[in-house]
């Protein structure tokens, strides 16, 4: 005969057991939902690494190609002069793969990289908070652009100038105040803004500017100086300008979305061999930024085509010269 001390207790076990359950039943489903969820997130960590390094090895191929068309060696013939053909030792299939283009014997022949589309990144007005962000996005793709400089004193902004010089990019200079109606007063105003700036970049990260970027370019319609004197006064100091033949659209006080941007930029790229295309890392220049990734991902994606910054030997893209 069964006892209520004996009910009491059963229905204690069977209280036990439907909790247990239930603590059974949740640790199933938050493990159904977590599991997945941390292998998404190794997954997808992974996956970052795995895109990046495939970029750098798709960059390195391009350089690679590059150098290895340059660095040739001339055949000698028996009276010991050089010909005109070249051989690169354990090469040749390799850049074939790369070129497509070999003589009748499988010998590279020795050409200028003119396959090569170049792609020059340049920022104008910075620095700003925009800057950092857009130093950091190159960073991630390990890519070099060139930075046309305003002068400001503001600390924030102070390392900002040292570590666009310290990564690798070019510095180049813009202007000191980006005043328009006083840097366009006269030769001797601008001399004096381009100066400043001069000597304050060196102040700041030891690098002494020797290129520089006309506000509103060379091309600009506001100067009160006929901008073929301002050319001559930057070649008497042995400065070169530099304008764009692609612009992000960007320079515009209306909102810019980013596939507009994008649109902007990459339409005209097939057109050139020299590409350099204008953008602003102001700080109202967000899209530029969110942009930026993207335009990277797309350019690299192309064939024969490599993001470098400007330097010395760039051969510069100018909408006015002095003939």
């Amino acid at each position: 005969m069964t006892t209520m001390g004996d009910d009491a207790a059963n229905r204690l076990a069977r209280r036990k057991r439907v909790q247990f359950l239930k603590k059974l039943i949740i640790f199933i489903l938050v493990m159904a939902i977590l599991i997945p969820t941390i292998l998404c997130i190794v997954l997808g960590v992974q996956l970052h690494h795995v895109r990046k390094e495939l970029r750098e090895l798709q960059t390195q191929i391009k350089e690679t190609a590059v150098i290895y068309s340059e660095d040739v060696v001339p055949t000698a013939e028996a009276d010991g002069e050089y010909t005109e053909e070249y051989e690169i030792s354990g090469m040749d299939e390799f850049i074939d793969d790369l070129t497509g283009e070999a003589d009748e014997n499988g010998t590279e022949k020795a050409e200028e990289d003119t396959n090569i589309r170049k792609v020059y990144l340049t920022f104008d007005d910075g620095p700003s908070n925009n800057t950092e962000r857009i130093l950091d996005i190159l960073a991630e793709y390990d890519v070099k652009a060139t930075f046309f400089v305003v002068g400001k004193e503001e600390e924030k902004y102070q390392t900002l100038y040292k570590r666009i010089a310290d990564e690798g990019h070019t510095l180049g200079m813009h202007s000191y105040s980006h005043k328009y109606d006083e840097i366009y007063q006269s030769v001797d105003s601008y001399g004096q803004d381009l100066n400043k700036l001069q000597e304050f970049l060196y102040e700041k990260t030891g690098v002494y500017c020797s290129i520089c970027r006309f506000p509103g370019g060379s091309s600009n319609t506001v100067s009160k100086v006929d901008m073929h004197e301002l050319i001559t006064y930057l070649d008497e100091q042995d400065i070169t300008y530099f304008d764009w033949n692609i612009s992000s659209g960007d320079a515009s006080s209306s909102y810019i979305s980013t596939e507009t941007i994008l649109e902007n930029c990459l339409t005209k790229l097939p057109q050139y061999k020299e590409c350099i295309i204008l953008m602003h890392d102001a700080s109202n220049k967000n899209t530029t930024v969110e942009a930026l990734p993207m335009l990277i991902e797309q350019i690299q994606a192309m064939e024969n085509t490599i993001i470098v910054p400007i330097t010395e030997d760039t051969e510069p893209i100018q909408h006015i010269r002095n003939d």
